[in-house]
């Protein structure tokens, strides 16, 4: 991906690259595949993150007034509902400003992830009067068939692992700002790599900090503890803070820490989810294109991108009022959709003759080859791993209705291509086109 951003450092990355990388043959149904792929992955990616967002708030204000078991306040679905459409709105509301406010905001998110993330992930160990020993973090094996209804070992370390490959996604967002920064052939690699490299240093330590301070792994489940048993993180926090002070209110500083990582996460989303529709919108690959691409005329920025984002994210929260198992179709519909946009342009990249490719400052040489097969490969066991079933016997609140949404939308836009948008999209429109074909931009 750093690679094919150093060569093509433009506003909407993916969906150009494949085209460019496909040919001209097969570049227009690369283009419209990834462009939709993306498109449906970034905006569900600000549902991800309000729902995360809300799950913390929600434990934030039931740890506060007095925990599950002391009476405290345990926000029902309509309200945990409500906390969902508002960070939505909040942050459409923020990415309606200039650019230079969402870079302002960006600063105070590095800062906070990195001071906060060190807190926690040092503070936690430290709290907590009881640890587990190394052999249990790094060998003990730790199923719940009674509660999951899943006994297959095999199976259970596939789930286990899809909240890992949720959050290594996303790092393509750098590259749809690369187009309004200075020398990004070389800042958007950087910023790709980067981004990779932080966050598994500090997702590793976090889990780390989280494992070791485990009081009673069999309690963490429970309906009847102090958290509900509805955010396992937050009653190891809550264990080891209400362990060494008999309150938790350090266990509320640590979880506001955290809901602060959501809130700029989120808002960072929000701002490449409107890049991504406004690209594809300046190329007539949406629905009345001409309302999506306008441009504040002082700000310059997509404001009707940002709120059809927002207003997609809120309706995909919807199910927040029937169903249990929303977070992880979310998730799934967010990383099939995000990370299949990327399979296109790297599989476009592994087939094509080298000597049409034209390398920019990052160049992988002799390894492109086998480093696009192996993320090619990820990538199709990851996407199928994101359709599975998390919890056996499958009903109606624990249905995981990913494969039905993103296979109804996926059909959708495969019968609009065939029927229709293969006569007449050709995919990105150079910036030039645009501007003379609509001036007011």
């Amino acid at each position: 991906m750093s690679e094919i951003c150093s060569s093509f450092p433009t506003t909407g990355s993916l969906y150009f690259w494949a085209a460019h990388l496909a040919g001209p043959r097969w570049g227009p149904f690369a283009s419209w595949s990834c462009a939709w792929l993306e498109t449906i992955g970034v905006i569900s990616g600000i549902s991800a993150q309000a729902y995360s967002g809300s799950q913390t708030l929600q434990m934030i204000i039931l740890l506060a007034t007095g925990t599950n078991k002391g009476g405290g306040y345990f926000a029902p679905r309509s309200v945990f509902f409500c906390m969902y459409v508002g960070l939505t709105i909040v942050w459409a509301v923020l990415n309606t400003f200039a650019l230079r406010v969402i870079a302002f905001l960006g600063i105070i998110s590095i800062w906070w992830q990195v001071i906060g993330g060190l807190v926690v992930i040092i503070g936690l160990p430290l709290v907590a009067q009881t640890t587990q020993p190394a052999s249990f973090v790094f060998t003990h094996f730790e199923m719940a068939p009674e509660s999951t209804g899943i006994s297959s070992i095999p199976y259970a370390v596939i789930l286990s692992v899809l909240l890992s490959n949720y959050c290594l996604y996303g790092y393509d967002a750098a590259a749809h700002l690369t187009e309004e920064t200075k020398g990004a052939d070389k800042t958007g690699p950087v910023a790709i790599l980067a981004s990779i490299g932080i966050i598994s240093v500090f997702g590793w330590a976090y889990n780390l900090a989280l494992t070791f301070s485990i009081r009673d792994f069999g309690y963490l489940y429970d309906e009847s503890n102090e958290t509900g048993g509805a955010l396992v993180p937050a009653q190891i926090i809550y264990d080891a803070f209400h362990g060494r002070y008999h309150n938790s209110a350090g266990a509320v500083v640590f979880l506001c820490i955290i809901w602060g990582s959501f809130f700029f996460c989120g808002l960072s989303v929000t701002t490449s989810a409107a890049r991504v529709v406004y690209a594809l919108s300046r190329d007539n690959g949406i629905p009345f294109s001409p309302v999506w691409r306008r441009l504040h005329p002082k700000r310059r920025v997509p404001v009707n991108a940002v709120w059809l984002s927002a207003a997609i994210a809120i309706l995909l929260g919807l199910p927040i009022l029937k169903l249990d198992v929303v977070f992880t179709a979310i998730i799934s519909i967010s990383t099939i959709g995000w990370v299949g946009g990327y399979a296109v342009p790297i599989f476009a990249r592994l087939v094509m003759a080298e000597e049409d490719f034209n390398p920019g400052p990052f160049y992988l040489g002799r390894a492109r080859r086998p480093v696009c097969l192996v993320a090619f490969l990820w990538i199709c066991y990851t996407c199928s791993a994101f359709l599975l079933p998390i919890s056996y016997p499958i009903k109606w609140k624990t249905f995981n209705y990913a494969p039905v949404a993103l296979g109804g939308v996926l059909t959708i836009v495969m019968l609009w291509w065939v029927l229709d948008a293969r006569k007449w999209f050709k995919g990105p429109v150079r910036n030039i086109d645009v501007q003379n074909q609509f001036p007011n931009l």
